[in-house]
């Protein structure tokens, strides 16, 4: 685990330009709000210096059995969910960057099981015979693609939740828009802008197409690459059942039901029930802010504008009055819309519980970082992930959650479709 930002620390939230990757971003598109998960410096290193211990996880997560089966104990079945138990001891004792835990997976396997009658129509062996090497691949090109752009780990999670919270997790977030003037898709409304990783996407769904042509869903892409992406990262693994079907429209407007930035908690409390989420679910997947980075305009009206005053005193007294200072020396101006600054400073491009402490100190840099200490629940949450003791309890809870975030509105059978190529329908 990363240790405790401090501002005695080099400051690390500076200004960064963008990594020029326009193969694997493939145009433009964005968290909780504006906020960038893992863009960052092009010469950073950390993630590539992993690839080595990369290769060796790589052999042991997810954990499946040849047919695709994640591994917990036996007898655990329900539906066309079943699971067949080997055993992988190497899994329990992988910690840097498998960031797994036997009790991490079965948790999470445990809650993929118990889950409504419309998830079980998914399967986490859906592809065992149409397409049994698909988890193999998707992991393969993303070591890939995270060696030659580490900073993407946390925009491929952030494509993923900004999917599943409209339309359901069907792929609909990355659909091109065909009459931007007029019928703007998802990826060109405002808080898609920064999104970023679509060519990345596409290059997964070209080997995919390559190995078991029109079979594996762009949504079921997307879930698997921001799992692959946590693991990379240092965090933990969980079981991703498949079988969504790829959505066939794909409309700005609707990313209305996407958290803003500014979001106070009974504002983020009534959007994540929107979904069927709840406070714990806020708290947990908020963790994930501990990757990447959010841009100064997002959060800048707490350090110059707070109330509409405009002016110099116009702060939010919600934010520690130190790192407010450290934030106003690298975020210059009101309308700052380029400049970057790390979410979890010094350890953006790891996947860890720091981000609580800072959340903790009143330090998270968005609004609705610092919503999670207005409600009973979720700031003892950050209290108690704040003390540094209960890391694997945030990785089991993060896992869980995601589950069940990656089962929201998805669509099954012979809903929607398999898309060839996943930012535009198919004729």
């Amino acid at each position: 685990m990363a240790s405790s930002p401090s501002l005695d620390r080099t400051w690390e939230g500076r200004a960064v330009a963008l990594l020029s990757e326009p193969a694997l971003e493939h145009g433009t598109g964005g968290g909780v709000g504006d906020s960038r998960m893992g863009a960052g410096g092009a010469g950073d290193s950390r993630m590539v210096a992993r690839s080595a211990e990369a290769r060796e996880c790589a052999s042991l997560w997810p954990p499946h059995s040849h047919s695709g089966q994640v591994t917990i104990p036996p007898s655990i079945s329900l539906s066309s969910v079943t699971y067949q138990a080997t055993t992988r001891t190497s899994m329990a004792t992988s910690r840097s960057l498998c960031g797994s835990r036997s009790s991490t997976m079965l948790a999470a396997a445990l809650l993929l099981l118990l889950s409504t009658s419309a998830v079980a129509q998914l399967d986490v062996g859906h592809y065992s015979k149409t397409c049994p090497h698909v988890e193999q691949i998707v992991r393969e090109e993303m070591l890939g693609i995270l060696q030659e752009a580490p900073t993407l780990a946390g925009p491929f999670l952030r494509l993923h939740f900004h999917d599943c919270f409209v339309r359901g997790c069907d792929a609909s977030v990355l659909i091109d828009s065909t009459d931007v003037a007029n019928k703007p898709a998802e990826k060109d409304a405002p808080p898609n802008k920064s999104l970023r990783g679509f060519g990345a996407v596409q290059r997964v769904k070209d080997r995919l197409q390559s190995a078991c042509p029109n079979t594996v869903s762009c949504a079921d892409v997307l879930a698997l690459m921001a799992r692959d992406a946590v693991v990379l990262a240092g965090g933990p693994t969980w079981p991703v059942a498949l079988g969504r079907r790829d959505g066939r429209v794909s409309i700005a407007n609707e990313t209305n039901q996407l958290p803003p930035p500014t979001s106070n908690f009974t504002r983020l409390s009534k959007m994540f029930a929107a979904k069927g989420l709840d406070a714990k679910d806020i708290v947990v997947l908020s963790g994930g802010h501990t990757l990447g980075t959010a841009r100064c305009v997002s959060f800048t009206d707490r350090l110059y504008n707070f109330t509409g005053a405009n002016n110099p005193t116009d702060v939010d007294p919600a934010l520690d009055a130190a790192y407010r200072a450290r934030l106003k020396s690298h975020c210059r101006s009101l309308a700052d819309n380029t400049t970057l600054a790390e979410m979890d400073p010094g350890s953006f491009l790891t996947f860890d519980a720091g981000y609580y402490r800072l959340v903790a100190k009143r330090r998270g840099i968005l609004h609705s970082d610092s919503a999670l200490l207005e409600h009973p629940t979720t700031r003892a949450y950050v209290e108690r992930q704040a003390t540094g003791l209960f890391a694997a309890e945030f990785f089991r809870d993060f896992a869980e959650s995601m589950v069940k975030m990656g089962n929201i509105g998805v669509l099954t059978g012979d809903q929607g479709e398999i898309r060839s190529k996943c930012y535009a329908v198919n004729k």
